[in-house]
């Protein structure tokens, strides 16, 4: 099957993509720098020559401003202004004209803002607000002001009467000068105007071979370098624009063509808009320059695609007829000669290409025949490991039985499930448990045979056991047909990590539990009967101690070891009678409402002389503003003492022990925190069993009977809570418990036995 496309017509295709990316690339790139260079451009001669015509816009005003600035500071002008001797400014108002050819107004105002020189105001009409302006600031001020034609008429600008020249009104710069008196009184104003309507000035001075410049009164140009007729030049949007008192920078159309011009507000003493000075620079020669560049870049764009295409092909073809040959080749070393051989005499890539050939011609050939001598040693290799295969099934088998031995020895039940569920392993114990035959367990569903087992309360905790993956081990304890069994679930996970089966072990405990039952009921009956004669023993030894004057030293001494002795008795005594009467039932509980802020404080005064004794100090920060708790008090002031008891005994000396409570949904979380050293992970699960006991490095180990956190814990549970013991991030232990907040449902007469426990409280955020 010959391909669709040849070497050279893909080398072709290739190199002609190739340049006309890069083309395309260059063009696209070249254009876009082009054109932000002319933007540069037009924006830097824009904003030069902006700022020229800025600076030359008010220049004959402060030429004006200063050369009037000593005529208005002669003693002799204010004596006379003051004094009312206007006689004698007509010729000098005319001699400053004279000095100011170019300003269309000079005027002399008296303090009452009159004309006294350079011109009658007729009709007594108003001059601009500049000159109010200058009186009140007592500073010149120049300003850029729309004044009527029948003030310029009535000032002496005879263009402006008669409509000679005006419009009715024109744009003027204004330079308006107090006269101040040397007693500080303001006795006249020098005001003179240069109208801008038709002063070419300006945009003369600016007007280059590439920028414009003109000015607008409003929207409507009034001086002007363009050729075209002045009219409107601007339009509602660059208006609205520059009436907020913002610069315009932008493409504007101006007679018919288009301008990319830059423009700035000319607002009047007053801050309002009167018009704008704007410089504009024709966008055609800028189009001409791109147009032309654009040509010549595809004129030399196109001439190079031509070129490279030519020697390309003169490339590829001569490449291509040496590939052939190479081609030729290799179908014939497929075709299974393996003597083929091609010529070696390029000097390029191809020829070591033909080099690379003929080696693998010969490394193939060589290769054959190491195979065809290896393929006899395959088949006996073959044959031994067929027997290796059969021996290892053997040692399996061995294994499997020895495994079905053990399995079928042990004394707890074991059954095994696949990843379905099934029952694959089911040992004798296990059938004695369930009293089930194998032959009808065997590829059953598991929850199936719990059912039929009588263990249908495992059905739930197999399936969220099931769900997670990972070797999960979950005990559940189940009373079933009179027996105690505790069950231990396991999942199993394959080489993929997904549900492969489960474990089940169960174990019959039901003994054990008979013999602790009656282990603890041999305490109880011990305990009580020690009672009595050591609290017998406890008051003679008080007695001895308090009256017996007669006592030696070593006497008193040795009384006081018995007596304190005879007080820990009886103290682990009343300890192993509580646990004995919780589980029994034979306690009392009276519940009524109680307020945890004084079971606190009623606790820390109980522990308060030991804490002293150890330089312990105990903070309560427990407030009196958590609801009241449904409980025993007694038995929750034990609960706490007891806590603080053990924090105070594990704690180093000088430390802190924090006593804390708030409120958590319906419930109320009581925590003791201490400074000591953390309790080990293999310690914490011994915590709240019966009898045992946990080493402290500041303390060693402590005495007693290990029922302490026991006791807590089946007075916490009588009151529907939970305790645990939480290790914060730095030193310390925290142990908490819970209680429930009073409710509707608790009667004050209500006793400890006319509840059931209604479930737990809520689970800690870290629980040890």
């Amino acid at each position: 099957m010959h391909p669709r496309f040849g070497i050279r017509t893909k080398l072709l295709l290739s190199i002609l993509a190739i340049l006309l990316t890069s083309y395309s690339t260059l063009i696209y790139s070249t254009m876009k720098t082009l054109s932000a260079t002319i933007r540069a451009e037009i924006d830097r001669n824009l904003e030069t020559n902006l700022k020229f015509a800025r600076s030359q816009y008010l220049d004959r005003a402060l030429i004006a401003k200063h050369t009037l600035m000593n005529p208005v500071t002669a003693p002799n002008v204010q004596e006379d202004l003051k004094h009312g001797r206007y006689a004698v400014f007509s010729e000098r108002v005319a001699r400053w004209h004279t000095l100011l050819p170019f300003m269309d107004v000079v005027l002399l105002l008296d303090g009452h803002k009159r004309v006294v020189a350079g011109a009658a105001m007729e009709g007594g009409a108003s001059v601009p607000y500049v000159v109010d302006q200058a009186i009140t600031s007592r500073k010149p001020v120049v300003s850029t002001e729309i004044v009527s034609d029948s003030f310029l008429c009535n000032s002496g600008a005879s263009d402006f009467c008669r409509g000679k020249r005006g419009k009715g009104e024109e744009l003027a710069v204004l330079v308006a000068l107090p006269v101040v008196a040397a007693d500080g009184e303001v006795v006249g104003c020098v005001l003179t105007a240069e109208v801008l309507d038709g002063n070419d000035n300006l945009p003369a001075q600016v007007k280059g071979s590439e920028v414009d410049c003109f000015i607008t009164q409003r929207d409507l140009r009034v001086a002007s370098s363009l050729n075209e007729e002045k009219a409107g030049t601007l339009s509602p949007q660059v208006l609205d624009v520059l009436e907020r008192g913002e610069q315009f920078r932008g493409e504007l159309k101006v007679g018919g063509r288009m301008y990319e011009t830059a423009i700035d507000p000319l607002m009047n003493s007053r801050g309002d808009f009167v018009g704008s000075i704007a410089v504009a620079v024709s966008t055609e020669r800028f189009k001409a320059m791109r147009r032309e560049n654009l040509a010549n870049i595809f004129a030399s764009a196109s001439l190079g695609i031509l070129c490279c295409f030519a020697i390309a092909f003169l490339a590829s073809r001569k490449l291509t007829g040496h590939l052939r040959q190479l081609a030729r080749g290799v179908k014939r070393i497929e075709e299974g000669d393996l003597d083929q051989r091609v010529e070696e005499h390029y000097g390029d890539e191809v020829g070591i290409l033909a080099s690379s050939f003929n080696r693998m011609a010969e490394a193939l050939k060589e290769r054959d025949r190491i195979i065809r001598l290896k393929t006899s040693d395959l088949e006996e290799l073959n044959g031994q490991l067929e027997k290796k295969v059969a021996e290892r099934t053997s040692a399996l088998t061995m294994e499997m039985g020895r495994l079905e031995a053990v399995l079928t020895g042990m004394a707890e039940g074991v059954v095994v499930t696949d990843k379905v569920n099934r029952v694959i392993l089911f040992n004798p114990a296990a059938q004695q448990l369930f009293e089930l035959v194998p032959y009808r367990v065997l590829g059953q569903g598991i929850e199936q045979v719990c059912a039929m087992g009588g263990l249908g309360a495992l059905a739930a905790v197999i399936a969220e056991v099931a769900a997670t993956v990972g070797g999960e081990r979950r005990k559940e304890e189940l009373e079933v047909k009179g027996k105690r069994l505790h069950v231990f679930i396991s999942s199993l996970a394959d080489e993929m990590g997904k549900f492969a089966g489960l474990v089940m072990s169960i174990r019959d405990v039901t003994v054990e539990q008979e013999v602790d039952r009656m282990k603890t009921d041999f305490i109880s009956t011990v305990s009580h009967e020690l009672k009595t004669p050591l609290t017998s023993m406890k008051g003679s030894l008080q007695l001895l101690l308090n009256r017996g004057k007669w006592l030696t030293e070593t006497e008193r001494q040795l009384l006081s070891v018995c007596f304190r002795n005879t007080q820990r008795l009886i103290r682990l005594i009343s300890e192993i009678l509580d646990i004995s009467g919780i589980e029994s039932g034979g306690m009392a509980f009276n519940f009524r409402p109680v307020s945890i802020a004084e079971v606190a404080v009623y606790a820390i005064e109980e522990i308060k002389s030991l804490a002293m004794g150890r330089g312990i100090s105990i903070v309560n920060s427990v407030g009196e503003h958590l609801p009241k708790v449904y409980g025993d008090s007694d038995r929750l002031i034990q609960v706490v003492t007891n806590l603080l008891s053990n924090a105070v005994k594990f704690s180093p000396e000088g430390k802190v022990v924090m006593v804390s409570a708030q409120q958590e949904g319906n419930y109320v979380t009581v925590s003791v925190a201490d400074r000591g050293q953390a309790i080990e992970w293999a310690d914490r699960d011994k915590l709240f069993k019966k009898f045992q006991q946990i080493e402290s490095a500041e303390r060693g180990k402590s005495g007693g009977t290990g029922l302490g956190l026991a006791i807590c814990k089946e007075i916490v549970e009588r009151h529907h809570g939970r305790i645990y013991y939480t290790a914060p991030k730095e030193q310390g232990n925290v142990f908490s418990f819970t209680v429930p907040i009073i409710g509707e449902g608790h009667g004050k007469g209500q006793d400890s036995d006319s509840g059931r426990r209604a479930g737990h409280s809520p689970d800690p955020q870290a629980t040890a």
